[in-house]
């Protein structure tokens, strides 16, 4: 079964260096096979980049660019940035700096 990647619009614009990112589904399957219940499934620490900042000025009064753009895969820590919800929708805001890395596919 194929996965289909939803794109959403939404009026959110992230300010300096933070990013907006929708997190992937949890693993409902464990590597085994053994269906996970809800209390048993990890929150995921990859998603993919909805909205971006411009990027952070830095001491000498430079714009230092984004190191993503949207719709960029990316992982993050496991207890960084924010949660908030958009029209009944979960995200996360980051820091640029909390990003770990862009997964290239």
């Amino acid at each position: 079964m194929a996965k289909t990647k939803k794109t959403t619009k939404i009026a959110f614009q992230p300010l300096e260096d933070r990013v907006l990112v929708r997190p992937a589904e949890p693993e409902t399957v464990s590597a085994s096979g053994i269906v996970l219940p809800d209390q048993a499934q990890e929150k995921p620490q990859r998603g993919t980049v909805v909205a971006a900042g411009p990027g952070r000025v830095d001491r000498k009064g430079e714009l230092r660019p984004m190191p993503v753009a949207v719709g960029d895969e990316v992982v993050y820590g496991k207890y960084a940035g924010h949660e908030i919800e958009i029209d009944g929708q979960e995200y996360k805001i980051l820091r640029a700096d909390e990003l770990l890395a862009k997964i290239e596919a």
